[in-house]
């Protein structure tokens, strides 16, 4: 007779991080790695946040340089804007304070400095939405995908992520973290694709912003939509430089 192992729904995993004891069902972490994964049908790979252009004007030109970027990108710039977009949906979420949600959502979607910052976020947050709601279906992304239709306005994936987030049960001081690493591992990607770096400068570079994305994670907690704002204007303005960027390999 085969041997079979039982799983109980309750399991759950203990994590200890910053001083902060997280208990939540092991299922939920194998969720939140699924969302964050580079398998998840979103098309992050498209999209280079600007990148591209820096990379051809000669701004960012090594590992070091790349780092610099997308540091100041995520402490100062539309990455640090996205964290309290993350965190202040994961709160409204968990008390389904829904005219609050739809005021992020609106201000999300019309947050963006360029027209391809625009496109890159519309068009993952629906491949995001999409995917969850066939797979991981939960009334309340059901009703966000309904209203933002009502209303014409395009999701934004810090905001689909966090309302899923919250609802899976996910403590904030992990989900956005782990949603900032997301977004940097994929910009770092294709900064080995441009510059061109070798796959071990690219893990370098990602193991050296691992502070500034705890720093921005701790901040945004702590931070509400009275404190959103860039001063990252060079990483605009290669987004600006991108859209007539003669060859490209990215849509953004």
């Amino acid at each position: 007779m085969a041997a079979t192992t039982t799983i109980t729904k309750t399991a759950a995993v203990s994590i200890i991080m910053s001083k902060e004891h997280f208990r939540f069902r092991t299922r939920a972490l194998l969720r939140l790695q699924s969302w964050l994964s580079p398998a998840f049908p979103t098309g992050s790979y498209s999209y280079s946040h600007g990148l591209e252009w820096a990379v051809e004007a000669g701004s960012v030109y090594d590992r070091k340089s790349l780092v610099d970027w997308l540091e100041a990108d995520i402490c100062y710039g539309s990455g640090r804007n996205e964290a309290i977009f993350f965190n202040e949906t994961w709160r409204c979420a968990l008390s389904e304070d829904r005219a609050k949600l739809f005021e992020i959502a609106e201000l999300a979607a019309a947050f963006r400095g360029t027209s391809e910052f625009a496109l890159e976020s519309s068009q993952q947050a629906a491949a995001c939405l999409a995917t969850l709601r066939k797979v991981w279906p939960d009334r309340l992304l059901d009703w966000l995908s309904k209203t933002l239709c009502e209303h014409h306005v395009h999701a934004s994936l810090a905001v689909v992520l966090g309302i899923r987030a919250a609802r899976q049960g996910i403590p904030a001081g992990l989900a956005l973290p782990a949603f900032l690493q997301s977004c940097i591992a994929n910009l770092v990607t294709a900064g080995v694709r441009l510059i061109p770096l070798g796959q071990t400068d690219g893990q370098l570079a990602i193991a050296a912003l691992e502070q500034a994305v705890l720093v921005a994670g701790a901040q945004a907690r702590n931070a509400t939509m009275d404190d959103l704002g860039s001063a990252a204007l060079m990483v605009d303005l290669s987004s600006m430089a991108h859209e007539t960027q003669y060859t490209r390999l990215f849509r953004s």
